[in-house]
């Protein structure tokens, strides 16, 4: 006879249930935790597909600076153009600060920086209170065809070839595109600007080729890769200038304290 009483299989019925239930949930939170693992090995691997892509094509479209056959013979290793006390192209001056200067010639707030302290560049670098470094490079318009890339490609042929007329074609350029600045120009109107600077007329006329095309590329892509967002970028001895540079006189107080830090 047996002992099971209807309370007693109720009970182990609800029991059953419960465990039924459990095992079900357990179940489900497996089939979850696994479905996370390869939800997320899966945007992992997405992910690095996308880095190596991305990776692949930059190295591709954006020569390192080291790889260039063809370099501005006055330019540094790491693609500025420095002046020092002679005023041209590829001198410097030892045991100073160095200001690096990251200009696209279309950007506005460049000419801005170009008109307001353009006497104060030459008077740092002639003086031998500072090496001045320009960066040319294509920011906006990396394009082959872009004015940023084709004034670029002519400040590079410049400091090459006339290097004494290498900071009068700064000015010249920025000049041309009237006092707001990002104006783009023709290859007339370069050759007009370099003309206007003293650039000799067989310098000017090799403008148009493009043996520093890949030079200022790898210029663009090792300045963003040194963390240049934009333009006009301002560093003193490696840093970002404190101050406002807008301002007459701040430049040279920069330069004055990296030069007593």
């Amino acid at each position: 006879m047996s002992s099971t009483t209807p309370a007693n299989a109720k009970q182990e019925r609800r029991d059953a249930a419960r465990e039924k239930a459990r095992k079900i949930r357990e179940a489900q939170q497996r089939r979850e935790k696994r479905n996370r693992i390869l939800i997320i090995a899966g945007v992992v691997a997405f992910v690095a597909v996308v880095v190596v892509a991305l990776y692949s094509i930059l190295s591709q479209s954006d020569p390192q600076l080291d790889e260039v056959d063809s370099a501005p013979s006055t330019a540094l290793a790491t693609g500025g153009i420095p002046v020092g006390a002679s005023g041209a192209a590829g001198s410097e001056n030892e045991d100073v600060p160095v200001v690096d200067i990251y200009l696209d010639y279309q950007c506005h707030w460049c000419a801005v920086f170009e008109q307001t302290n353009a006497e104060a560049l030459d008077t740092l670098a002639t003086s031998g209170e500072a090496t001045i470094v320009y960066h040319p490079i294509a920011i906006l318009d990396g394009s082959d065809t872009g004015f940023p890339m084709r004034a670029a490609q002519a400040a590079a042929v410049v400091a090459d070839q006339a290097p004494e007329q290498f900071t009068a074609f700064n000015v010249a350029v920025f000049a041309a595109q009237g006092p707001e600045g990002g104006v783009p120009l023709s290859d007339e109107q370069i050759a007009e600007a370099a003309l206007s600077a003293g650039v000799p007329q067989e310098v000017v006329d090799s403008f148009g080729g493009d043996a520093f095309r890949d030079w200022v590329k790898a210029s663009t892509a090792q300045a963003t890769e040194d963390g240049v967002s934009g333009t006009p970028t301002i560093r003193i001895d490696g840093e970002d200038m404190g101050g406002d540079w807008q301002q007459p006189g701040a430049l040279e107080t920069a330069v004055a304290e990296a030069a007593g830090a």
